[in-house]
Parts: C-alpha cells; sequence; structure tokens
C-alpha cells in the first residue's frame, strides 16, 4: 500500500509539474504573440506619422528645439501634478538612458546590420523613448488635482470645437431653415408647456409637452416650402443653438454659484459668439460667420462653466494653466525655428489638406469633402444603429418570454443575430445594394444609402453588446422597482437603462469604429471614390474617407502613395480617436452617475 501511495505521489507530482510547464510555455508563448503584434502596429504607426509629418526632412536641431520648449515643460507639468519624487527620477533617468541606449543600437544596427529607411536615431528616439514616456506621464499626472483640472479644460476646449464643427458640417446638408421653424415652433413650446408644469404643479402641461412638440414640427415641416423670407445662418445658429447651449450653462452655475457668475458663465461666451459670429468680418477680425458663431458658443460655454467650478473649489486652480503652457511652448518654439533657421519638415497635414478638395497634384491634395462624408454618414449611422439596437435588446431582453413559441421563437432570433455578426461586410454591400439603392430606390452612393447598410452591418454588435449590459444588470434592482409598484416599462428606464448605459456605450464604440473604416460596403453601394465638392443634401453622391484613402493609393505619384495617404489615415486615426474619447467620457461620466 505504502508503495502504490508514493508511487501515486509522484505520478501526481510529475503530472502538476508538467500542467505548469505547459501553463509557463502557454502564458509566455501568448505574451510573444501580444508583444509581436503590438511592435508590428506600432511600426506601421510610426512610419504613417512619419510620412504624414514628414518628420525625415525634420533637424536634429528642430526636434531639440520642439523637446525643449514643448515636451519638456509638458512632462514638468505631469510630474509636479504627480506629486511623484521616486516618479520623477525614473522620468529622468528613462530620458537620459534612453537616449544613450537608443542611439548606440540605432548606430550599431546601421553599422553592422542594415540601414533603416526613413528613419533617424532622434526620431527613433522620440518613437521608442519619448512618446511611450509621455503617455505614461499623463497618465499618472491627469490623476492628480492639478492635471485633472489642466486635462478637463483643455479636453472642453478641443471636445467643444470638434463638436462646433461637426455641427456645421451636419448643416451643410440639413435644412438650416426647416431646424429654425422646428425649433420655434415645436421644441420651445413643448419646454415651455413642460417647465410651467414642472413649475407650477401642472401635470398636464408636462404631459402635454410631447404632443405640444409633435404638431409644432408636423406645422414646421407644412411650413417651410410656404414661407419664403428666413433670418440669416448666423441668426438661425444664435437662436436655436447658442442662447439654449448659454442658458443651460447659466443654469448650471446658477444651481451651485451666484447669480453674477451665472450671468458671465452664460453670457460672455455668448456675446464673444455674437460678436465674432455676426461682426467679425466687419471689425476685421480675421475670423466670423455661422460657423465661427456655432464653434464659440459650443467650446466656450462649457469651458467658461468649468471654469467656475474649478475656481469655486479654489483646488487645482494652477492647473488651468496647461492650455497656456502649451501654446507658449509652441510659439517660443516656431520662433526659435524661425530665428536660427532650422531646417523644418514640410507636413502633408495642414490646414489646407483639411479644407480643400481633391487634386491631382498631391501638393494640392484635400480631404474635406471626404471629411464632411464620413462625418454625415458616422452620425446618421449613429442614431440609426443606437436606436435600433437598443430597442431590440430591450424588447428581446425585458419583453419576451422564456418558454412556449415566443421563447423559441426568441432563441432562433438571437441565434442569427450571433450569425449576422460574422457575415463579412461585402454581403452586407450587395444587401444595401439590391434593397436601398435598387428596390427602395434611395440612390447609388448616397448618404442614406450608405447609413443604412453600414447600420446593419453593426447592428447585430450593437444589439448583442446591448443585451450583455442589460443582462448584467442584477435582478434584484427590477424585483425592488416592481415591489414598489412601478409598471414593467418604469423600471426598464428608470432603473435597467441607467445601470446598464455605460455597457450599451461601449459596444456601440466598437461597432462605430468597424463601421467608420469600412470599405468594401460602400464600393458595393456605389460610393463615390473622389468627390469634388462637399455634398448639400442627403441624396447626393458621397465619397468618405477611407474611399478617398483607397483611391490615393492607386495613383503613380510616390507623393500620393506615401504621403497624401499617410496624410489621410492619421486624419481617419484623429477622428476616430475623438469620436471614441468622446463616448469613453459620456460612458465614465455615466458610469459616476454624475
Amino acid at each position: 500500500m505504502a508503495t502504490d501511495t508514493d508511487t501515486g505521489t509522484a505520478s501526481a507530482e510529475g503530472f502538476g509539474e508538467v500542467s505548469r510547464v505547459r501553463g509557463i510555455i502557454f502564458e509566455y508563448l501568448s505574451l510573444g504573440a501580444s508583444v509581436l503584434g503590438i511592435f508590428a502596429l506600432a511600426v506601421l504607426l510610426v512610419y504613417v506619422t512619419i510620412d504624414a509629418f514628414d518628420l525625415t526632412n525634420a533637424s536634429p536641431e528642430w526636434l531639440l528645439t520642439y523637446f525643449l520648449t514643448l515636451v519638456v515643460p509638458f512632462l514638468a507639468f505631469c510630474l509636479y501634478s504627480a506629486n511623484d519624487r521616486e516618479l520623477t527620477r525614473r522620468a529622468a533617468g528613462v530620458l537620459g538612458g534612453g537616449l544613450v541606449a537608443v542611439a548606440v543600437v540605432f548606430t550599431a544596427i546601421e553599422a553592422f546590420v542594415t540601414q533603416i529607411p526613413r528613419l533617424s536615431w532622434q526620431l527613433a528616439y522620440l518613437f521608442v523613448v519619448v512618446f511611450p514616456l509621455t503617455g505614461y506621464v499623463t497618465y499618472v499626472g491627469s490623476s492628480g488635482r492639478v492635471g485633472g483640472v489642466g486635462f478637463g479644460l483643455v479636453g472642453r476646449l478641443i471636445g467643444g470645437t470638434a463638436i462646433g464643427l461637426a455641427l456645421a458640417v451636419l448643416f451643410l446638408v440639413f435644412d438650416a431653415r426647416l431646424w429654425f421653424l422646428a425649433y420655434t415652433l415645436g421644441i420651445v413650446p413643448a419646454l415651455a408647456s413642460y417647465a410651467y408644469g414642472r413649475f407650477r404643479e401642472r401635470p398636464g402641461a408636462s404631459t402635454a409637452a410631447v404632443p405640444v412638440g409633435i404638431v409644432g414640427v408636423l406645422v414646421a415641416v407644412f411650413l417651410r416650402p410656404v414661407i419664403d423670407t428666413y433670418p440669416t445662418t448666423a441668426f438661425i445658429y444664435l437662436w436655436t443653438l447658442a442662447i439654449p447651449i448659454a442658458a443651460a450653462g447659466a443654469l448650471v452655475v446658477g444651481a451651485r454659484g451666484s447669480r453674477t457668475e451665472a450671468i458671465a458663465a452664460g453670457g460672455v461666451p455668448l456675446a464673444l459668439a455674437t460678436v465674432v459670429g455676426l461682426f467679425g468680418g466687419i471689425l476685421g477680425l480675421g475670423v466670423g460667420g455661422p460657423n465661427a458663431l456655432l464653434v464659440i458658443a459650443v467650446a466656450g460655454v462649457p469651458t467658461a462653466v468649468y471654469l467656475q467650478r474649478v475656481v469655486d473649489a479654489g483646488d487645482g486652480v494652477i492647473g488651468l494653466g496647461l492650455p497656456v503652457l502649451l501654446v507658449v511652448g509652441a510659439l517660443v518654439g516656431a520662433l526659435v525655428v524661425e530665428a536660427f533657421g532650422f531646417p523644418a519638415p514640410d507636413p502633408w497635414i495642414d490646414g489646407s489638406f483639411i479644407t480643400e478638395a481633391p487634386s491631382r497634384t498631391p501638393a494640392d491634395a484635400g480631404l474635406y469633402p471626404a471629411i464632411v462624408g464620413s462625418v454625415i454618414i458616422i452620425a446618421m449611422v449613429a442614431v440609426l444603429s443606437f436606436l435600433l439596437g437598443v430597442g431590440t435588446s430591450v424588447f428581446l431582453e425585458e419583453y419576451t418570454a422564456n418558454s412556449g413559441i415566443v421563447g423559441a421563437l426568441t432563441r432562433l432570433l438571437q441565434i442569427n443575430i450571433a450569425n449576422l455578426a460574422a457575415i463579412p461586410s461585402v454581403v452586407y454591400g450587395l444587401l444595401g445594394l439590391g434593397l436601398f439603392a435598387n428596390l427602395l430606390g434611395l440612390g447609388y452612393g448616397t448618404a442614406v444609402t450608405v447609413s443604412l447598410t453600414l447600420s446593419l452591418l453593426i447592428l447585430p454588435i450593437t444589439i448583442i453588446s446591448a443585451q450583455e449590459a442589460i443582462r448584467s444588470v442584477p435582478d434584484d434592482l427590477r424585483r425592488g422597482s416592481d415591489a414598489m409598484g412601478a409598471t414593467r416599462w418604469q423600471t426598464t428606464k428608470n432603473v435597467v437603462l441607467p445601470e446598464a448605459f455605460p455597457g450599451i456605450l461601449t459596444g456601440t464604440i466598437l461597432a462605430l469604429g468597424r463601421a467608420i473604416g469600412e470599405t468594401a460596403p460602400l464600393i458595393m453601394v456605389g460610393a463615390a471614390t473622389t468627390v469634388f465638392s462637399a455634398p448639400n443634401s442627403l441624396f447626393d453622391k458621397y465619397s468618405a474617407m477611407p474611399m478617398q484613402i483607397y483611391a490615393w493609393a492607386g495613383f503613380p505619384q510616390a507623393d500620393f502613395r506615401y504621403g497624401v495617404v499617410a496624410a489621410g489615415v492619421i486624419t481617419l486615426l484623429i477622428i476616430l480617436v475623438g469620436m471614441n474619447g468622446t463616448a469613453i467620457l459620456l460612458r465614465n461620466r455615466a458610469e459616476r452617475g454624475t
């Protein structure tokens, strides 16, 4: 018996040792695969960035100047916010030791192995050491109060500007005059009815807000072709967007501050937007017009509200100097480069690339019509896929039966939804071509056809992710709501959806990230590879950034295949990251319940 026991113990130990070895091997293989994939992606992005910004022609003096005037002060700000001496020592060690290590390794590779194209050891140091260190220090510094305040201000300035520009792009195809009538005759009376019922304790008035709004919108649609005289676009933006945004900002500040602060938070940005938007050209300011009014209002009011909150709290106020630090650093760097005549790169991404139409000449090529097309298409896709996806997931999870014929049909439907998520995108392109373009006659390559096709493409992903988020809500919350006498709809609206909202947004972010980069469905439904003017309606011929990049890649000139294509890729990535960043911020705020 003793022998049997000893043998069994030895066998168990041997089996355990083999299992541990296999586990270690699997762990390191997984780590190696991950590192290899990240390294390959990083190399691709490095070369795309070098081509887009023409960093190959950047002199070492130019790189050193901006490193000292822009990167070093930014790192110092983040380290000050982190308030960690050990982190500061490690960061200084990485910067100094990394400089020596990269220079030695890079020189050795080029001397004994092979030449590395379009890359110098200074650029390698920038991408291998400075960028990762800056990202890490930024993450740590943003967790401090000073860094949180600074990055919050920068985020509101950049995010508000991006949202304002996106709204301006959307109004290129959506009728601003119809919006003016709908807002004046529908939204304003509905809000007035709701506010009257809320503050005067008249439930009937609050209930009537929705019907009043619907009737007003229908009247606006009827009157749009009848009325010939309308205010200018700038006045429409002022009345329908700038004034409501300023009023909302004033109400937010008024709830926690004085009346003077509330008036300043809403009134100062509104006044600035009005002066620049309506009279900028007359006053010789160099900027003006409806778009400037919209951008200043959308970016200025949230910024003013944020400034009031930070100043009122009195904690981390020094972080408000971060935008000034960045602007001054960039200006000082430009002055030094100009004064000493350091050779500077000629980036493909500049103002003309963003605002001009495509051209047969690489130096004159622009992405503006494709940017407009992508923004309009992805906005429509976001609305359609979110409403249909969330509505379908709520119905499947909260309203369908789990047993019987209905339960069997529900399970069959869910299996098919899961299968649809794996269908190649070109199949959805064929579906959009046959259903929307041919059968329904919505046109080839129009925004409506493209948006509906891409919405179908990502709808299964949106539904599945929303279902998982709804399933994660504990049943105890539902039962508690039911015990308090809430109806199923009240439970869904007030309990389930708020809890599931962060998960729903996560799935929507991933789905939209796939939609914005798709090319095959656009080709199948007849989207243009190149258009030379921004669309004026939803039924014009549309292009999108992936289509335009695809067209440039086929041009014979090397400047197109490298510089212009790289600039288009970076622009697409910036818009994608900005869109995802906005959604992530909304998700995080929903998770915090603020």
